[in-house]
């Protein structure tokens, strides 16, 4: 029986497998995943329909189970359709989400086409496709290092 949050046999093999740097992208129901992805990396698809499962719900299971040293999402558009004024509320829900886990890091927001580039690398390991509707929801993590007591 597992103590963590994360229940997923599959996402739970491959994160097991992940070691430092490996990158896990929870990817919203708008992403591309079946193109902008690393060479290595496995698709997982959680997007039952609109809205479930959201990229913050997988966020809390994923961080029950491993240590994450970096946390990246893609920066709002400016102008055009989907500008936005001021972050995402999703962002909200991530930076509480990421408190609730203990960790003390922020979100770095990323160009988009950045963003692609930083999940299609080598390191890249895991896509857990989600259906969240909410604009700006991709969210690209980098596995840290699991820390023992010294002694």
């Amino acid at each position: 029986m597992l103590h963590s949050q994360l229940i997923h046999p599959e996402i739970s093999r491959i994160l097991a497998q992940a070691g430092h740097h490996a990158t896990i992208l929870i990817a919203d129901g708008n992403y591309p995943a079946s193109s902008k992805r690393g060479p290595r990396s496995e698709v997982v698809s959680l997007n039952l329909m609109p809205g479930l499962v959201t990229c913050n719900q997988v966020l809390q299971a994923i961080l029950s189970a491993i240590p994450v040293e970096a946390i990246r999402t893609m920066q709002t558009e400016k102008s055009g359709p989907y500008a936005l004024e001021s972050d995402p509320p999703v962002w909200s829900d991530y930076r509480k989400t990421m408190r609730d886990a203990g960790l003390e890091l922020d979100i770095l927001p990323v160009d988009k086409w950045e963003f692609y580039s930083a999940v299609a690398t080598d390191d890249h390991v895991l896509t857990v496709q989600t259906g969240d509707t909410q604009r700006y929801a991709n969210i690209l993590l980098s596995v840290g290092v699991r820390m023992f007591p010294q002694g």
